[in-house]
């Protein structure tokens, strides 16, 4: 399976190949001009061919963000990297390379259609999260374990796969066998899978195939429910309430308190009610934030939809009129006549840019205003859970009151107790390590002392914590929205300044040809 330019010098794919084979790729002629004069995007660029070009490793493709096709087919690449940015990917040849191991396609959710016939590969592995592959094809490999091919099972939307030239294809039922095994297949091996091969495969292996669909479905529900797990502690963790639906910080108190079992035969401190209720809190505020994000990116998508409408419409009509002017001054014999022509032209492209800066700014200060509006919102919203944990409807603070009562009580309790270990009147048996807690009322007080302030320490964490997550969260939130914007206001001057340029370019072309550069 060597290729035979093997002994070629190996090619290095660097920005000089990429910019090639985009040139060579995209527009020709006056448009293939323009594109080169302007710079080629990656990031815009749809498709991409790099098929006989002697490459021995896959780089510098992490600003082809737009990739949907691309062609890696007949070089000398040894191992699949390089992919990770190509998340818009749909179809991918790596037929007739020198790959050992399936791996490096992880971030490749999209792929519908992937290629790796004739290679050195010996395991179908590594494609968990290909699961919107159509088309498969492994032929010319080295696959030499049939049960290897239940791992396609996966691939529910898989109707095309090809394994021909592998070793596996010359087990006695190897057609059945995949048949059997990958029920929605409708071709193998460039043939239709008939009715007659189904109904063998399924005589043949019913009841290993009802066996694994069985536990199949178990682990299914084992993975959803850690799915749903998943989903809902990271729900309490966006709303800044994680485990506090239940004991965990009164067990955390607990937790790290030495003398906690020593004295957990004496009154305990009732948080969790107080948890679930700053946990529900939580929970709602949590939604009402949601919603007003998604009021105001609805808000501002509006905006921005609404002002690129109006500039591509004057675009449009700007172009009309360019294009008649430009018909006419071709035409044109007279050079007054011509000159005039001209001066308008240029007259129309200054107004047009004008026009289209003055929209930008419309749109900057609309933006302005929703964001100002947004931020004072959402920053009202934050003030208020942070009010209800330790300000207004301080809930936190009624767990260091109770923490504190609780203090009082288990003192009062320590104290008759050690009273009672005095006079020998204590009726229950004591542990030889708590009585030695009751030897004299310093040594009672302070066991009690250490672990009140315990208690406190954890409470104050957690709110300490709280406060500052939810702060942080919102500086980070309105940074990011600032800085987007910028960001797209930038962009969008750029492409108004480019597309600007190259009108007056094509204006001066116009001038030089007709009349020469002296005019």
């Amino acid at each position: 399976m060597s290729r035979l330019y093997d002994t070629l010098e190996p090619s290095v794919m660097d920005k000089k190949m990429l910019q090639q084979a985009v040139e060579e790729q995209g527009p020709q002629d006056q448009a293939g001009q323009i594109a080169k004069e302007e710079g080629v995007l990656y990031e815009e660029v749809c498709q991409l061919c790099l098929n006989y070009r002697n490459i021995l490793k896959i780089d510098h493709l992490w600003q082809f963000t737009s990739l949907t096709k691309l062609q890696l087919d007949n070089n000398i690449i040894v191992k699949i990297e390089g992919l990770e940015c190509l998340t818009n990917l749909k179809w991918l040849d790596l037929s007739f390379n020198n790959i050992e191991v399936i791996e490096g396609l992880n971030s490749l959710v999209l792929l519908e259609d992937l290629s790796l016939y004739n290679n050195r590969i010996s395991v179908i592995e590594n494609m968990d999260t290909l699961l919107n592959l159509h088309i498969l094809s492994l032929g010319n490999n080295l696959f030499t374990q049939l049960e290897n091919v239940i791992y396609l099972r996966r691939f529910k939307n898989l109707r095309t796969l090809n394994l021909a030239g592998n070793p596996i294809c010359r087990e006695d039922h190897y057609k059945i066998f995949v048949a059997a095994y990958l029920p929605e297949l409708v071709y193998l091996d460039f043939g239709l899978l008939n009715e007659e091969t189904r109904e063998q495969a399924h005589g043949k292996y019913q009841y290993a195939i009802e066996e694994m669909r069985h536990n199949e479905t178990q682990e299914r529900k084992a993975i959803e429910a850690k799915k749903e797990q998943e989903d809902q502690f990271q729900l309490h963790m966006d709303a800044f309430v994680e485990h506090l639906n239940g004991p965990y910080l009164f067990d955390s108190m607990y937790a790290d308190d030495a003398e906690a079992a020593k004295l957990s035969y004496l009154p305990g401190v009732p948080l969790v009610e107080l948890c679930m209720q700053m946990f529900e809190v939580g929970l709602a505020q949590h939604g009402r934030r949601e919603d007003e994000l998604k009021s105001f990116f609805d808000c501002s998508r509006e905006a921005v939809e609404e002002n690129q409408q109006r500039a591509a419409q004057s675009v449009a009509d700007f172009e009309r009129a360019r294009r008649q002017v430009m018909s006419e001054m071709q035409q044109a014999t007279d050079p007054r006549l011509l000159e005039t022509q001209l001066n308008h032209c240029n007259d129309e492209i200054n107004q047009l840019c004008d026009s289209l800066m003055t929209q930008e700014l419309q749109l900057v200060d609309q933006l302005e205003d929703i964001i100002k509006d947004f931020e004072r919102d959402i920053l009202d919203m934050v003030a208020g859970f942070v009010e209800v944990v330790q300000g207004i409807y301080p809930l936190l603070p009624h767990c260091r009151d109770l923490e504190n009562h609780h203090h009082e009580k288990l003192l009062e309790i320590a104290v008759a107790t050690l009273e009672q270990v005095a006079k020998n009147e204590l009726e229950e048996d004591m542990p030889d390590d708590v009585r030695m807690l009751f030897v004299d009322k310093d040594t009672v007080i302070n066991a009690v002392s250490a672990s009140h302030d315990t208690h406190l320490l954890k409470i104050d964490n957690r709110e300490d914590e709280l406060v500052t997550r939810v702060n942080s969260w919102i500086s980070a939130l309105i940074k990011s929205i600032q800085d987007k914007e910028v960001k797209r206001n930038r962009k969008r001057i750029a492409e108004i300044h480019n597309y600007i340029d190259y009108v007056r370019d094509q204006l001066s072309e116009m001038r030089q040809e007709r009349w020469g550069k002296n005019i």
